[in-house]
């Protein structure tokens, strides 16, 4: 099951990041992923997640715990 989620991802990123951007050096590539993991992570909404985004279902799940 872990490999359907890093499948998922992995898509996602080759067809939202890599596929759409011409990068010319190491650190070009290292700028670009780490902008759209920190886009993917805290502004792009998941439809498996209600579409919350995994931050905010993350923090919400904090907080439930906290309560409990």
């Amino acid at each position: 099951m872990d490999n359907v989620f890093i499948e998922r991802l992995w898509r996602s990123l080759k067809y939202e990041c890599i596929y759409l951007h011409v990068f010319e050096t190491g650190s070009e590539v290292r700028a670009g992923l780490s902008k759209w993991i920190g886009y993917y992570n805290a502004g792009r909404p998941h439809s498996a997640l209600a579409g919350q985004t995994p931050d905010e279902a993350y923090r919400a799940n904090e907080a439930d715990k906290l309560a409990a």
